[in-house]
């Protein structure tokens, strides 16, 4: 236990080295505990005892973390490691991953702490419980990256992903998955920086058709750590967007739609709003059909209605020649506003301004109650108040133009919002504020052509 003590920067007290007290969070010094630690590693009590005793510490342990007192965590440690000597084997077979997860923390984030420290903590904790030996090595990976020490992590990652235990290995495959991904990251930021060198050397250039045949290398190495976990049900957004990239730099665009496509629409994938709007985006560089686009977006506005590609979406149906797409557009719209992050979106306001005198042009005030009716008890209160009407025009008198028309149409004339905005003198919006009072009366929905 001692070099996990080491690690673990063993304090010293100035005053009284071999006090024999522990101390709380609050400061407060607890003989008792210490008497119990003594007792187990003599084994001198009960297991109720051990059990009690490592209770505490684990208890103590969080408080000083929560409080960000990393020594005093660090010292509570020294008695918490004794929970590998636990009679409970469940308790003894779990005690490693916590102990890392506790450690790991206390040496990030302590002052005295240093790389070497935590290496050399990490690598004795991989050899203790077989199960976390991937999991503690991933996770030391990212430290190195973290600390800008990309070989060393590269390193790490490799020796990982050779990592086999006999039957438990099986059980592992997701993590090894994942290993080989993250090395495959690794190797994909290699690959990105030899695209950019590349970029800048002439085709005609001997040095070309090196840095050339080096990157594809690269990408080879990097398509076959990505191509596993792809694969493999879950939420894979660097790994599939490297992969993607990676794939269309060299012609396979088969390959990147058909990536894209399962990690959208196969059913055992997790719902991923960011994996409808990568296959939307491909589509586009494509120039695949609106309706492929439409059909791409659909799916991201049942899960993200306020999403901002929803004013892209809302294009995309308004132009389209069904009638049920052309309907979608006004929902989309008021959609995106009911969230209160789109409250000051001009760009919706002013789409939905144009698109209620349009629908209602086309004789389709069918649609603009349906979707007022559902709001017409909140969105007065949430939009329109008298409160939004002073500060919208205040703040962005664009913008209270835009929804003064929409509150106009939707609420008639006699809306506090409308009311307060056409009877401001503004002279650059006057003849806008005219237009805007004919538009209310011959489109609003309350006292239609009055």
């Amino acid at each position: 236990m001692s070099d996990f003590s080491d690690d673990l920067l063993r304090p010293m007290s100035e005053d009284d080295p071999g006090q024999t007290s522990v101390r709380s969070g609050s400061g407060m010094r607890f003989p008792w505990l210490q008497k119990h630690i003594e007792s187990v590693a003599t084994r001198g009590k009960k297991e109720k005892d051990f059990a009690q005793t490592t209770n505490a510490c684990l208890s103590f342990i969080q408080e000083a973390l929560l409080k960000h007192q990393w020594q005093l965590a660090a010292e509570y440690m020294h008695s918490y490691f004794q929970i590998l000597e636990d009679s409970d084997s469940n308790k003894r077979q779990a005690a490693p991953e916590i102990i890392w997860k506790l450690g790991s923390e206390i040496l990030y984030y302590h002052p005295k702490s240093s790389v070497e420290t935590f290496n050399t903590f990490a690598d004795r904790m991989k050899n203790i419980g077989v199960m976390n030996y991937l999991t503690i090595s991933l996770q030391h990976a990212l430290y190195l990256l973290h600390h800008g020490m990309f070989d060393d992590a590269s390193r790490n990652l490799s020796q990982a992903e050779t990592w086999r235990y006999g039957e438990k290995s099986s059980s592992q495959e997701v993590l090894i998955n994942l290993i080989q991904a993250y090395k495959g990251l690794l190797q994909y930021y290699t690959w990105s920086k030899k695209k950019m060198e590349l970029s800048k050397l002439d085709e005609d250039d001997y040095a070309y058709n090196t840095a050339s045949q080096s990157m594809f290398n690269h990408s080879w190495k990097t398509s076959m750590n990505f191509c596993a976990l792809v694969q493999t049900p879950g939420v894979w957004d660097p790994f599939v967007k490297s992969y993607v990239e990676i794939l269309e730099f060299y012609g396979d665009q088969d390959g990147a739609r058909e990536v894209l496509t399962n990690y959208a629409y196969d059913e055992k994938f997790p719902s991923n709003p960011n994996a409808h709007i990568y296959l939307y985006n491909f589509l586009k560089r494509e120039k695949a059909p609106r309706e492929k686009l439409i059909s791409a977006l659909k799916i991201l506005y049942q899960i993200v209605p306020s999403h901002k590609l929803m004013l892209e979406f809302h294009r995309l149906l308004r132009k389209s020649d069904k009638e049920e797409h052309r309907k979608l557009a006004l929902e989309v719209l008021f959609g995106v506003l009911d969230f209160a992050g789109c409250t000051k979106n001009i760009t919706a306001w002013q789409y939905l301004a144009k698109y209620l005198r349009q629908t209602l042009m086309g004789n389709h005030l069918a649609w603009v109650q349906k979707e007022w009716n559902s709001r017409k008890n909140w969105w007065p209160d949430f939009h329109f108040s008298y409160f939004w009407a002073k500060s919208d025009w205040k703040e962005d008198k664009a913008l209270a133009y835009e929804k003064a028309l929409v509150a106009g149409i939707l609420l008639g004339k006699g809306c506090r919002y409308f009311r307060y905005i056409s009877k401001q003198d503004h002279q650059v919006l006057r003849k806008k504020m005219k237009r805007m009072k004919k538009l209310v009366k011959k489109y609003n929905i309350v006292n239609p052509g009055l």
